[in-house]
């Protein structure tokens, strides 16, 4: 479990992200998956996907959720990804809930 079910954000607690800013940060971590050779293959290989099907989906709510869904399922990648982009992990976890398919996974 990489986030305690007693932390998880409400609407208007700090860390508090609305469904285009969870967009946005899906595809900043689609970004940095893209940006590794080794994370894109690991990705494909996850997701069962093509490269033209990623470009094709890569706006679509319901498979940015799955990219988040990738990162929250490694726990060095979503801390990783994290570190990187100069976010919280927790806000990960967090967008994700605003997304298609949130539910599905647990990852809180």
């Amino acid at each position: 479990m990489l986030i305690p079910k007693t932390t998880r954000t409400r609407q208007g607690e700090r860390g508090a992200i609305d469904r285009a800013a969870a967009e946005a940060l899906a595809l900043r971590g689609l970004a940095w998956i893209a940006g590794d050779d080794d994370r894109l293959m690991r990705f494909l290989g996850l997701t069962g996907t093509d490269l033209d099907a990623l470009r094709a989906r890569a706006a679509d709510p319901a498979f940015l959720g799955g990219v988040l869904d990738c990162l929250l399922g490694d726990e060095g990648w979503v801390i990783e990804f994290a570190g990187d982009a100069g976010l919280d992990p927790m806000l990960v976890a967090a967008a994700r809930r605003q997304l298609p398919g949130a539910g599905q996974e647990d990852h809180s």
